[in-house]
């Protein structure tokens, strides 16, 4: 508060320090006490008219000085109590001497759960791999190599303990010169691309295996239903068979865009028949092993599709 420059004026005493109450002191001895109720012993303790301010302000530091080391320290000692606590509920949950715990603090024998929910995503189920069966029944997709290797591979086809020795063997895209009777007018007619033949022979009994290639599987299924007779194929061993006037037993079947035909025979001329068992085993087990050849072609493009991700 100010009370203009010098301080107020008292009235016409001696000079500028007049007490305006003459001389006593309000709070001293005998002055009726603090008017503010405090007991009049003095305005703060002492018998000077004038408080040492300087001292004043200097304890007042001084207290506050106090009161904040005592804040610090009191702060410290609480982080150090904190610290100690935590630091024993780890000792003491991490412990490996309880029974039935490893050093990990999971139970022995079981897999410590984590209790917080994982991230969750949404679940994409793989495609599933592409099908053989697509690649041999379009020509389309069925773009492997076709060679007289790829239907029958090596000089044997073997089908459990029966061992068939390979004879001649061709190819042709005339495909009706490859059939007898109405099989070459059914080639023709449903769009034959190639036949490809083998000959295959065991204990005097001889089977010619046909492969019919054709653009889709629905020519293939015609083709094999309405005839059969592929030609025999001689050669590279193999007399001449089921030629003027042998019964022979002639199967057709099909896989894909690929139809399966055959003609099987004794080499020395004799007619087959219904007892016949090792005639009917050995074009079984040609057609089968030929069919084989057909499907790992299948799953070969398959395959690597797959990988390509096409």
């Amino acid at each position: 508060m100010s009370f203009g420059q010098g301080g107020p004026q008292w009235g016409s005493g001696e000079g500028q320090n007049q007490n305006p109450w003459n001389g006593r002191d309000p709070y001293g001895p005998g002055q009726g006490g603090d008017p503010y109720g405090r007991p009049g012993d003095g305005a703060f303790g002492g018998s000077s008219d004038t408080p040492d301010w300087a001292a004043l302000a200097d304890a007042s530091a001084d207290r506050a000085r106090k009161k904040r080391l005592l804040m610090i320290g009191g702060g410290g000692l609480a982080t150090v109590a904190v610290a100690a606590v935590v630091a024993t509920a780890i000792v003491l949950s991490n412990g490996s001497d309880s029974p039935g715990t490893t050093a990990t603090g999971s139970p022995s024998g079981s897999i410590a759960q984590d209790t917080q929910p994982g991230p969750s995503f949404a679940s994409v189920a793989p495609a599933p791999p592409p099908n053989p069966s697509d690649f041999i029944s379009d020509e389309k997709k069925d773009k492997a190599p076709l060679s007289l290797d790829s239907f029958f591979p090596g000089t044997t086809m073997t089908m459990a303990d029966r061992k068939y020795a390979k004879g001649a063997a061709n190819s042709t895209d005339a495909c009706a010169s490859a059939a007898q009777g109405a099989l070459a007018g059914a080639l023709t007619s449903n769009g034959c691309d190639q036949v490809f033949r083998a000959t295959y022979h065991k204990d005097g009994v001889a089977v010619t295996v046909g492969v019919a290639v054709f653009g889709t599987q629905a020519e293939a299924q015609r083709a094999a239903e309405t005839k059969r007779n592929i030609a025999p194929l001689a050669g590279a061993g193999v007399p001449s068979f089921c030629k003027g006037g042998p019964v022979c037993l002639f199967r057709s079947s099909y896989a894909g865009r690929y139809a399966f035909y055959t003609s099987t025979g004794f080499t020395n001329g004799k007619s087959v028949t219904a007892q016949d068992a090792k005639v009917y085993q050995a074009a079984k087990d040609i057609t089968d092993l030929t069919f084989q050849q057909v499907r790992a072609r299948g799953e070969a493009q398959a395959s690597a599709a797959a990988a390509t991700g096409g």
